[in-house]
């Protein structure tokens, strides 16, 4: 469908945020009204030259505009407002009247019957107000919501009324008696307290259907008696529905979303057939009552009208509108005391009607059966005047009829039916590709976006071209653009090559995979796969493959040049993948959403080239967040973040756990959002997008910010958070290098280069550790500060430690280190003993360490507190630049000298801290001279 270009006139100036603005039309399309929650003035247009005539504006209210309604004769004006009052005019003369009520919070909302003598206003307050117009009194407060309503419309023929709230939970109220009708709960999104965002509900014109935003970015329609859900209306909104409204004679309805993009809808044919895309998005809209025309008003307070949007093949929005006469202005309704007995014995006999359902829901009993029951009728009576198109019957009627039916069919059983029209399931998250924005069109958007390079697409004469850039063009190769014929929405780019594909459109038309390489050694090495009764949902490549999951659950991996390797079927619905050298990280659904809006998902890292399955577990999520974004770090480590801002690294600690180590609640500017791209181990790469937009635009050209980890810690008395958090990601980071090089040494393959690496990390671990000991013994928090003498991996370090607590003057605190290193060296020597084969160099390293009083930095010795599993590496003892240690073969017999050396050293720490070096200098002599008694044999040669 081609996009149109609209213009838009500024009405109300919006500073800011967005706002509710709010746009109406007479009867006689000559004048039309718009408001804006930012601007206290309401505008009188004139509908035949808006453009030239300048608006009559009424300003009476003390704050923004919240809700406009005009009666059905349009002779009356009403409007809400921040300020707690509803306000009564003349139209179109714009003469004030009256306040004709007021709240003590604001007004969300307001519609009047029919007949104009009814006004029904609603907001924050509990309850909503029928308001006499004639002289202004309340008729009656309906109270039943549970937060702010925000939705109001009256039945055509004026005995209903149903009202919606922000958490989306559906109303249908009997006017005649104050009675629910039926409750539908939450059905429709929750809005919480924002006045920008509102649900809206609307009547069809022949009010046979209730149409009420879903939750699957979609419209559902519900029976007018039953509330029974009776089909829904889904197509591509990208966000859930924020207004709706019926075309003149019901067969269109048009559908404004948060995805800023407004849809036509043939009702009949349950399907969309136009739509146009907006710079903001559009908060209200208005058919023009005798014209194919829809007006609309964006957020930013700016109007346009959308001419011809019915295509002219197709039965105009004017022809066949429905006539059904609502009640005479005169008939207001009276409650006196004979029918509040009336209805105080009805409502006792319509409780017992009324059933819980396991979630807590009432739902109508008797019209449920009601309907099941006259569905089989033989002989259709009960029926015959529910089918009539000539007439409705009314709430009275259809009751006395749910009598009759129940007296004539006694319905088999005790349990009562329960209504599926109130069900409260959440939508299951829906598959994304890593990296993708939505498609916009006339617009260049981001087909896939990551920390090599980025795919983009933009409509061209009918296609599209897709471009290929690398951030860094001196790593990847010139790629030229592409015309796509096959409207690709997804794609995965790698040092290799990238792949396309798109979904299927329309029943002839199969959904595409494409390859396409960025080298090879033969000409025309792309290729393409078409499937037939399934689509692509997600792809990713990596080093040599390719894999496409479908709408089947079905993994599907090829080869780089197009072979058909494998097929995997999925435990369930997949949300996404992402691809990186021989791993595959796939994402599916477990079950459906839980009642508390959590979405429940499993992942598994797949190994292309062995066959195996490395890492499986559950995807950890904010409560009531998505999944947004899934990838590896430069590390490889498999990390996710979700719709609340919170970045996860999946870590094989404690058996496989997820840890948070970014959230933007802390991070997060006024009026940003954060578009992850990529992350490594001290940073996350991100492109900032100005609130409220959550993507970002492909021009300007996007510009990665880089922020700093941090994990949410809890505010620590210490005082020390950014060191505690330095602390926790130094030991993460030195945890999974110590996995890798398990894993190398495992396979066969040098570590030296890695153990180096892991060596500094130890040694940078400690310099943050002997940070926080000083902060600790600054607040006096000892017990913490012996917990962190524990953790210090190097002798050294620990006696650098000794030696801090000694300046500070804390000689109880110097002789538990003390102690703690007295441990530490024995359960060292013990090792020693108990397994010299494990650690052949020991006594090389505690040898030259005895040597050198004031060791470099460079030099330290590894403690057994923190070693290495299993496999653990020999460290490199670096004395100075020209010193360089070899290794040596100890012998059996010299075991035993170990162990006197290392009892040497304990007696030394249990003097006082002040002699340590003095003792030091007696033990390297001793250590001299049996240097020297080895000199003279060459069996016991050092190789130093």
């Amino acid at each position: 469908m081609k996009s149109r270009s609209l213009k838009l006139r500024e009405a109300h100036k919006v500073g800011g945020s967005a706002a509710f603005c709010s746009i109406l039309w007479d009867h006689k399309a000559e004048h039309f009204v718009t408001s804006s929650s930012s601007d206290p003035s309401i505008s009188v247009h004139d509908g035949l030259l808006p453009s030239t005539l300048p608006p009559t504006i009424l300003r009476h209210h003390q704050d923004g505009v919240t809700a406009l309604a005009l009666s059905h004769d349009s002779s009356f004006l009403a409007s809400g407002s921040i300020d707690h009052c509803v306000k009564l005019y003349k139209f179109p003369s714009g003469e004030f009247q009256t306040n004709i009520t007021r709240f003590t919070l604001p007004i969300r909302v307001l519609a009047f019957n029919g007949s104009g003598s009814l006004l029904a206003a609603a907001g924050d307050d509990e309850g909503i107000k029928l308001i006499n117009t004639f002289d202004g009194s309340i008729v009656r407060v309906l109270k039943g919501h549970k937060g702010p309503v925000t939705g109001l419309d009256f039945h055509p023929n004026g005995e209903l009324l149903a009202s919606i709230d922000s958490t989306g939970t559906v109303l249908c109220w009997e006017l005649q008696n104050g009675i629910v009708s039926f409750t539908l709960k939450g059905v429709a999104p929750d809005t919480g307290f924002s006045t920008s965002i509102v649900n809206i509900l609307r009547w069809s014109p022949d009010g046979r259907t209730l149409a009420v935003p879903g939750l699957r970015n979609d419209v559902v329609m519900y029976d007018r008696f039953t509330g029974e859900k009776l089909f829904a209306l889904r197509g591509d909104h990208l966000e859930s529905i924020c207004y709706l409204t019926w075309a003149p004679n019901g067969k269109y309805i048009a559908t404004s979303g948060l995805d800023k993009q407004v849809l036509l809808w043939d009702v009949d044919k349950k399907q969309d057939i136009d739509r146009h895309k907006f710079e903001e998005r559009i908060s209200c809209m208005a058919w023009k009552p005798n014209c194919n025309a829809l007006s609309v008003i964006d957020a930013r307070g700016k109007y346009g009208i959308w001419e011809s949007l019915v295509p002219s093949s197709m039965i105009s929005p004017t022809v066949g509108i429905p006539d059904i006469l609502p009640k005479k202005r005169n008939e207001i309704l009276n409650f006196d005391d004979e029918i509040e007995e009336e209805l105080h014995g009805a409502s006792e006999s319509l409780n017992d009607s009324f059933v819980d359902s396991d979630d807590g829901e009432s739902h109508h009993t008797s019209r449920k059966r009601l309907r099941k029951k006259t569905c089989i009728d033989d002989d259709g009576d009960a029926y015959e005047e529910l089918n009539d198109g000539s007439s409705l019957p009314s709430a009275s009627q259809f009751r006395k009829m749910s009598h009759r039916v129940h007296r004539e069919k006694q319905y088999a059983g005790s349990g009562a039916f329960k209504s599926t029209a109130a069900s409260n399931k959440y939508k299951m998250q829906s598959s994304f590709q890593p990296g993708a924005t939505p498609l916009e069109p006339g617009k260049q958007t981001f087909l896939c976006y990551n920390m090599l390079g980025c795919i983009t697409t933009i409509e061209h004469e009918g296609n599209s071209r897709i471009e290929t850039d690398f951030h860094d063009t001196g790593r990847g190769p010139l790629v030229s653009s592409m015309i796509d014929f096959y409207g690709f929405t997804m794609a995965s780019i790698n040092e290799s090559g990238c792949v396309f594909a798109n979904p299927c459109k329309g029943e002839k038309n199969m959904s595409v995979l494409m390859y396409r390489p960025f080298r090879s050694w033969a000409s025309n090495s792309e290729w393409t796969m078409r499937f037939e009764g399934e689509e692509v949902k997600v792809v990713a490549n990596g080093a040599g493959w390719v894999a496409a999951v479908t709408s089947l659950n079905l993994l599907r991996i090829f080869s780089e040049g197009g072979l058909q390797k494998h097929i995997l079927s999925l435990d369930g619905p997949v949300v996404t993948a992402v691809g990186r050298k021989d791993h595959l990280a796939v994402v599916t659904h477990v079950s459906d959403c839980l009642p508390s809006n959590e979405q429940v998902m499993e992942f598994r890292v797949l190994n292309i080239s062995k066959m195996t399955e490395e890492l499986k577990g559950r995807v950890a999520l904010t409560p009531g967040s998505r999944l947004t974004w899934i990838g590896f770090s430069d590390e490889g480590s498999l990390s996710s973040y979700d719709s609340k801002g919170v970045l996860r690294v999946f870590t094989g600690q404690y058996g496989g756990s997820w840890i948070p180590v970014f959230s933007t609640s802390k991070e997060k500017k006024q009026e940003e959002n954060y578009w992850v791209v990529g992350l490594n181990t001290t940073s996350v790469y991100c492109i900032a997008c100005k609130h409220p937009e959550i993507f970002p635009q492909v021009t300007p050209k996007p510009i990665l910010t880089i922020l700093d980890l941090s994990l949410p810690l809890a505010s620590s008395d210490l005082g020390a958070a950014s060191l505690e958090n330095e602390l926790i990601l130094k030991q993460l980071r030195l945890y999974e290098t110590q996995q890798r090089v398990d894993d190398m040494a495992l396979a066969g393959v040098d570590t030296t280069a890695l153990e180096d690496e892991a060596f500094d990390m130890e040694v940078s671990q400690d310099k943050c550790i002997l940070r926080l000991i000083s902060s600790c013994c600054s607040s006096d928090s000892f017990v913490r500060a012996s917990e962190l003498m524990r953790l210090l991996t190097l002798e050294k370090s620990m006696r650098a430690a000794i030696t801090l607590v000694t300046k500070l003057k804390l000689p109880f605190l110097a002789e538990k280190f003390c102690s703690i290193l007295e441990e530490r060296l024995l359960e060292e020597a013990n090792e020693a003993i108990t397994n010299p084969s494990q650690n052949p160099n020991r006594e090389v390293v505690t040898r030259v360490e005895s040597k050198v009083q004031n060791p470099p930095a460079s030099f330290q010795t590894k403690s057994s507190a923190t070693k290495l599993s299993a496999t653990t590496f020999v460290r490199k003892a670096k004395v100075s630049e020209g010193l360089k240690l070899g290794k040596e073969q100890v012998k059996k017999d010299e075991t035993e000298d170990v162990k006197i050396k290392e009892i040497k050293k304990l007696n030394l720490i249990k003097k006082p801290v002040n002699n340590v070096n003095k003792e030091d200098k007696g033990l390297r002599k001793e250590v001299n001279q049996e240097e020297a008694r080895r000199s003279s044999n060459p069996f016991l040669k050092s190789t130093v």
